[in-house]
């Protein structure tokens, strides 16, 4: 199918190297800048689906921009340009070590580990008494770091991540400091857009001159859990779930089609009705996050559409 785009395989002008992620392939360019391709491919519980989401790509793209352009006043960031609807541009970084995990709201994570009596997370208290999506008192950093082995995520501490030696205390401090600024703007934002931000996480890296920048992805359904306002109390006072906006949907219904990542389960199949219905999710998301319709790109040829913006772009640098 040539109306998604789940791989790459592009030999830009001075390119250096390439790094394939679940979702996103990061081109090096002269050890310059990263041209940083957000493919259609989906990812639930570790593990990608064989199959592309049309319009994926585009819409965890374009949210991604539109927050750093709506936060670049509190928080730098490493973006330079957005030459494709897929692709964005930006300083080359050295990433820190570490996700800035924060949690407006006792949800996912969180959640499963307070039922199972847990009232610290990554060293920080969580109140007793607390019903699943209750509001914190005030948001709380859970940081997580990558495992040596695989792609999980694990809990640190912001006491284990000084004493490893992960991040000084100088940078961790400026980290901390961004991630709150940033999650209260993107509340702020989500608010004017009758939706509550959850959790989220960000993540830094250090340009080459040593100032730290917002890196990746902001704000995003694959980052960041969203819930609807409108009826949010009256569904925790009578204990019901919250309506989400989120990729939520799809690790549901994997779990209900026996699927949760685990050895031996097998992938349930994808019909192309259903990958139709998670576009048209994705795109109520982009829609309801965003507050602006959704303009599909032309995806007659993604690839050699790609192409040619990135070296157009690339040849008037």
């Amino acid at each position: 199918m040539n109306n998604t785009i789940t791989d790459t395989n592009f030999n830009f002008p001075s390119q250096k190297s390439v790094y394939k992620g679940k979702v996103r392939e990061v081109y090096n360019i002269n050890d310059d800048v990263l041209v940083m391709i957000a493919t259609d491919r989906l990812s639930a519980f570790d593990v990608v689906m064989p199959k592309g989401i049309p319009y994926k790509g585009q819409i965890l793209n374009q949210i991604a921009t539109k927050m750093m352009k709506a936060t670049e006043d509190l928080v730098p960031n490493w973006l330079l340009a957005t030459p494709d609807p897929n692709v964005a541009v930006g300083h080359l970084c050295e990433p820190f070590k570490v996700e800035m995990v924060i949690r407006g709201y006792m949800s996912g994570h969180a959640a499963r580990e307070y039922k199972a009596g847990k009232r610290l997370l990554c060293g920080v208290p969580m109140p007793e008494g607390m019903q699943e999506n209750d509001k914190f008192p005030e948001p709380i950093i859970t940081p997580a770091t990558k495992a040596e082995q695989g792609d999980h995520d694990e809990d640190i501490s912001r006491e284990d991540i000084l004493a490893k030696g992960i991040v000084s205390e100088d940078d961790y401090l400026i980290l901390e400091d961004y991630t709150r600024k940033l999650f209260k703007r993107g509340s702020e934002i989500a608010a004017s857009r009758g939706l509550i931000l959850v959790d989220t996480k960000y993540e830094f890296g250090k340009t080459k001159d040593g100032k730290i920048v917002l890196i990746d992805e902001i704000h995003t359904p694959d980052s960041s859990r969203y819930f609807y306002a409108d009826g949010y109390q009256e569904r925790q006072d009578r204990g019901e779930a919250q309506k989400q906006l989120s990729k939520e949907f799809v690790r549901q219904w994997l779990i209900s089609s026996g699927f949760q990542g685990l050895e031996g389960q097998i992938l349930p199949e994808m019909s192309d009705d259903y990958i139709a219905s998670v576009s048209e999710r994705y795109i109520e998301l982009y829609e309801n996050i965003t507050g602006e319709p959704f303009v599909k790109a032309n995806v007659s040829n993604i690839q050699k559409r790609i192409e040619e913006n990135v070296l157009g772009y690339l040849s008037e640098k």
